[in-house]
């Protein structure tokens, strides 16, 4: 079977991911952001995480001159954040908190919706197709107790844990 742009969406498309805003600030320190949930960790031992940023972003070129970006995921609280970043809008900021990351080249921080961030300067870039992938270095983190936004096959949800006991695992297996 032909693996096309539509077949290979509905492959990701059907699990949960979490949702992250990915932001930075450009040389005239204007910020930039977007919705993402394309953001991999890459390695524990020297921190450092993944993000995949499409050509057509109106945040690359700001990420591409800072070399340094936030990654903001998003609490249940940052559900209207993630529609207006997934949107054109072209001001995604004007009701949105944020403060400046001091590590980041001031890529902003959604403290007030974010279930935690990573703050992250650009070790490594590379083109991909249609995208660009950055492989960077987390300067800094911060996690708040909060429930993560997850998002699935078009729907926003949210974590609802199962406990399972030893009993129901062993009758599944």
């Amino acid at each position: 079977m032909d693996v096309g742009s539509a077949r290979f969406s509905e492959l990701f498309g059907s699990f949960p991911t979490p949702i992250a805003i990915v932001t930075a600030m450009d040389g005239e320190g204007q910020p930039f952001g977007f919705t993402s949930n394309a953001v991999c960790a890459v390695s524990a031992a020297d921190p450092s995480l993944l993000i995949s940023v499409g050509k057509g972003s109106r945040t690359l070129p700001a990420i591409m001159s800072s070399q340094a970006f936030a990654v903001n995921f998003l609490a249940t609280s940052g559900q209207i954040a993630s529609q207006v970043f997934a949107s054109k809008a072209t001001d995604k900021f004007a009701n949105t908190q944020w403060r400046p990351s001091a590590v980041a080249q001031g890529a902003p921080l959604l403290v007030d919706i974010a279930l935690s961030y990573a703050e992250c300067k650009v070790e490594n870039a590379i083109e991909v197709g249609d995208h660009w992938l950055f492989i960077a270095r987390v300067e800094g983190t911060a996690v708040f107790p909060r429930e993560p936004l997850l998002y699935r096959r078009g729907d926003y949800g949210f974590w609802s844990p199962q406990n399972i006991d030893a009993a129901e695992l062993s009758a599944v297996r």
